[in-house]
């Protein structure tokens, strides 16, 4: 497979689950990859099978180290085709007990961040034609119970990715979201509720199909981050294993 042969990608969030998936996949279809997490030791664990690729601890809620992990990734490959924000983080929390720290976490890791990393990828991208997809969520597009800073935070990134993408209709440059549904990650199974919680309400977030593999959702992230997907460009795609339908 090579429907990314000579891209130059950046991916974050992959040292587990939808990014590290992701990194492996874009190196098989012929990327050469560049991931960005928080612990090393998983990221060597998955660079280990993305061939030529190269990878860096980068906190995403600092806009510093957003600029030089992007300006690292340009000076080692030569160039940025690809901007892949995956990295999130979700705790459920009630709304009436979420504190000041807690709400700027959650807006810090899924919004900011990837905000963060457009800025500073934008120019090598419009320089070479590349492309953004922003990984949101289906809380990005929809309400969820105890998720209020998630949600806001993953509202805003599904409303970043509009704007940028009416700013840049003009230029060579396309930019899309993915908003997954449930999948099998680290994220789920280290699942938490709030105390005393209403399941019903949890429970309506879970497709009736079941949860989903990363691959299945990073299929899609490359089919967009391909040229294969030339004219799409502004859209939001629900990816939720028919949770949406009815």
């Amino acid at each position: 497979m090579t429907a990314l042969q000579g891209k130059v990608a950046f991916v974050t969030g992959a040292s587990s689950g939808l990014g590290a998936e992701t990194a492996r996949l874009f190196s098989r279809q012929g990327a050469t990859v560049f991931g960005i997490g928080r612990d090393t030791g998983r990221l060597a664990e998955v660079f280990a099978d993305v061939e030529g690729g190269a990878y860096a601890s980068v906190d995403v809620a600092s806009p510093q180290a957003c600029r030089d992990a992007v300006q690292r990734c340009v000076d080692e490959f030569g160039g940025l085709d690809v901007l892949v924000n995956v990295a999130g983080k979700h705790q459920m929390r009630r709304t009436e007990s979420l504190t000041d720290d807690e709400w700027a976490e959650d807006l810090a890791v899924n919004l900011n961040g990837p905000f963060f990393l457009c800025r500073a990828a934008l120019p090598h991208l419009l320089e070479r034609g590349g492309n953004i997809v922003n990984v949101g969520s289906i809380a990005g597009v929809e309400g969820q119970a105890y998720s209020a800073g998630y949600c806001a935070a993953k509202h805003g990134l599904v409303g970043l990715t509009r704007a940028m993408a009416v700013e840049y209709t003009a230029d060579r440059l396309r930019v899309n979201a993915v908003c997954p549904g449930g999948m099998l990650t680290p994220q789920i199974e280290q699942f938490s509720a709030p105390e005393n919680p209403n399941f019903d309400l949890i429970m309506r977030t879970a497709s009736p199909r079941g949860m989903m593999q990363p691959l299945d959702v990073a299929n899609v992230i490359a089919f967009l981050a391909s040229d294969a997907a030339a004219v799409i460009h502004g859209a939001v795609y629900r990816v939720d294993n028919g949770k949406g339908a009815g």
